[in-house]
């Protein structure tokens, strides 16, 4: 059956079919239950599940993560709420040092099946630690799978795939697009969640997004078009593994590539995906990988956000320029 919502409802209707078909799930959170989140995307669900199942938990991200760990290791399947990106990071060590390590340090033995939900990004008018994309800080530790949806059919699936997931995955949010209305199938699933898909087949050049910008590529792509450059659009989903088979593939059919994030580029993920594809496609490149990124600085006043932010004329730049090579 297809219907239409947004990607918000997605993501809830997913944790609710998460919690129908496995009752060792449980969904934990600061302001999660009566509020039903920040963002109201857990809604409802303590009213049909209960509060041994979807638990407001004390304001202390270390805490809330430490108790996931240790709940996983016991059996269960915890997804926890991070209630903003910037509220993260006093949770940084043991997402980091133990629930990424968990799985290696027991040989094998033990598995840690925490999904740890991250609203990120900005162009929602916020301050910092409301508006950040810490997610390259979490894609260079081993033993984390780390994803994101940019529309609400793959926001329902991808969510409902990270909790089958054995593996410890980071579920980043893109608020901005929290209200974006898209088709949702719920009897076909969505590609693995840890592929990238081509969203838009094109011959000139590849941009390489995810998350909030993938909206922002195709428009792009749009735009481009009125020039005579058919560009391909790959929404990139998984942040760890990256599908790096995918954008060789592309690459090599149209010779040049802009990998677009809102994180700054200094360190970002569009610098792995540049050295990757100059080693596996060097002799397709018609141009350098030109990475098109926030600015190497904390996340400014919503005044300026929009300066700092990627957007369709700072790709149209970077797609001349590769095409002036």
């Amino acid at each position: 059956m297809t219907t239409t919502m947004t990607l918000a409802k997605a993501i809830t209707t997913g944790l609710d079919k998460i919690l129908e078909s496995d009752d060792k799930a449980l969904l934990m959170g600061e302001d999660i239950g009566r509020l039903g989140g920040v963002y109201r995307i857990t809604d409802g669900l303590i009213d049909k599940y209960g509060t041994h199942r979807v638990i407001d938990s004390p304001l202390g991200e270390a805490g809330i993560v430490g108790t996931a760990v240790g709940m996983a290791l016991r059996g269960f399947n915890p997804l926890v709420e991070i209630q903003f990106d910037g509220f993260v990071f006093p949770a940084f060590s043991q997402i980091t040092t133990q629930l990424a390590k968990m799985h290696a340090r027991s040989e094998g033995r033990l598995t840690a099946p925490v999904v740890i939900r991250i609203p990120y990004g900005g162009g929602i008018g916020s301050i910092e630690h409301h508006s950040e994309s810490p997610e390259a800080l979490f894609a260079h530790t081993a033993g984390l799978r780390i994803i994101t949806p940019s529309n609400a059919h793959d926001a329902y699936w991808m969510i409902q795939q990270a909790a089958a997931c054995q593996d410890p995955v980071i579920f980043f949010e893109p608020k901005r697009r929290y209200w974006l209305k898209g088709e949702v199938d719920t009897e076909t699933p969505a590609l693995d969640a840890f592929k990238a898909q081509v969203v838009r087949p094109g011959t000139d050049a590849t941009i390489v997004a995810y998350g909030p910008l993938v909206p922002i590529a195709l428009a792009t792509a749009d735009a481009a078009l009125e020039d005579g450059r058919s560009i391909e659009v790959i929404d990139l989903r998984s942040i760890s593994p990256i599908d790096f088979d995918t954008i060789t593939e592309s690459v090599q059919k149209t010779g040049r590539l802009i990998v677009t994030h809102e994180a700054p580029t200094f360190g970002g993920i569009g610098g792995e995906i540049a050295a990757r594809i100059t080693e596996r496609a060097f002799l397709s490149l018609e141009a350098p990988v030109l990475r098109v990124g926030g600015f190497h600085m904390p996340y400014p006043v919503s005044k300026v956000e929009s300066q700092y932010l990627p957007d369709i004329d700072k790709l149209l730049e970077a797609l001349d320029r590769s095409f002036a090579y």
